[in-house]
């Protein structure tokens, strides 16, 4: 097991920063879980052991492809919706951290706790790769801008040409690891969230300012699609700042752990989400109000990331059980309750 694997299966203990009576409500919340009346909706097709513990999933543009990566640095290509593997590669020697699908779906980046920045074609042939000074803990990427945007364990945050991997910008925005990092959509505006509880924003032209000190670390973040508001995820709770102003509003959700990955649904109005630690539900949730609005199989250990298609037909998930998870999303289907 690699540093940063052994780093992962530790962090389902618990996070330092939360109280033990915090972590064991969590635990018996979890337990009770396990005999909830709430249906969940199966997947369609779950690859087992595909990685030896999963860490990111990231759909194509088409979202025809899905792209899977784990604590031993593999890269799985998954042809959908059959869920069939089509190819796979070492693409680092120690967890890969980051995905995304490049050039019209041609090329494919993945960032690794080894601090490597690798570019290749979906046959998997090497393009391009750099070391960065530390590892890279998460990376965000936007097609429209052309930007990629990667934290380290060592507190920086870097800003990169996604084309050629050309360093645009690198800052100290955090002591200690950057928990995550997002980028809004078409627009160069940034964000990044560490270890050390703060939370950054910042844009090209403009230098990085603190938004409102959460109650605990922002595990995950996401720009809602019309760009005025930044979400989180941390323990239970999920987090929405203004970014007129930078205040916070925390809201309560059925997660029963670290909210670990979060994305917006289409309109804004709904939140993919999975959560880890003492928990591994996967739901979609009412991003106003915290409420569930889908409920999804969990994982069997704790939950890593969660990805929906751009289109709306897939839900992908990988966790610490090692397993790659598939759902065919129908749009007119009901709410589960």
């Amino acid at each position: 097991m690699n540093n940063n694997s052994r780093f992962l299966f530790d962090s389902c203990k618990g996070d330092a920063r939360v109280p033990l009576v915090i972590v064991l409500f969590g635990l018996l919340s979890l337990m009770t879980a396990c005999i909830s009346l709430h249906p969940e909706e199966s997947p369609a097709v779950v690859k087992e052991w595909a990685h030896s513990g999963g860490s990111v999933v990231a759909f194509s543009q088409s979202g025809d492809l899905l792209a899977s990566g784990g604590w031993e640095g593999t890269v799985r290509l998954w042809q959908l919706p059959q869920g069939r593997e089509v190819r796979h590669w070492n693409a680092h020697s120690d967890s890969v951290n980051g995905i995304v699908f490049l050039e019209s779906d041609r090329e494919i980046v993945t960032a690794g706790y080894d601090g490597v920045l690798a570019r290749r074609s979906v046959d998997g042939q090497r393009l391009q790769q750099i070391t960065t000074p530390s590892p890279v803990t998460h990376m965000d990427a936007d097609t429209e801008t052309g930007r990629l945007l990667t934290g380290h364990a060592d507190g920086m945050v870097r800003l990169w040409k996604a084309a050629d991997f050309t360093l645009l910008r690198e800052q100290q925005l955090h002591r200690g690891a950057v928990r995550a990092v997002a980028i809004a959509p078409g627009v160069a505006r940034y964000a990044s969230s560490g270890a050390d509880g703060t939370v950054a924003l910042w844009s090209e032209d403009a230098m990085p300012r603190q938004l409102e000190t959460p109650p605990a670390d922002a595990w995950t973040l996401a720009f809602s699609p019309d760009g005025k508001t930044l979400s989180g995820g941390s323990w239970f709770r999920l987090y929405r700042w203004n970014l007129a102003d930078g205040a916070l509003t925390t809201i309560a959700t059925e997660h029963r752990g670290i909210i670990k990955s979060i994305q917006y649904l289409d309109d804004g109005n709904e939140l993919a989400t999975i959560s880890r630690q003492t928990d591994s539900s996967v739901y979609f949730l009412d991003a106003e109000s915290g409420q569930v609005r889908r409920r999804f199989q969990r994982h069997d250990l704790c939950g890593a990331d969660i990805a929906v298609s751009a289109d709306g037909r897939y839900l992908a998930t990988t966790s610490d059980d090692a397993s790659v998870r598939f759902w065919l999303l129908e749009s007119d289907s009901e709410e589960s309750h």
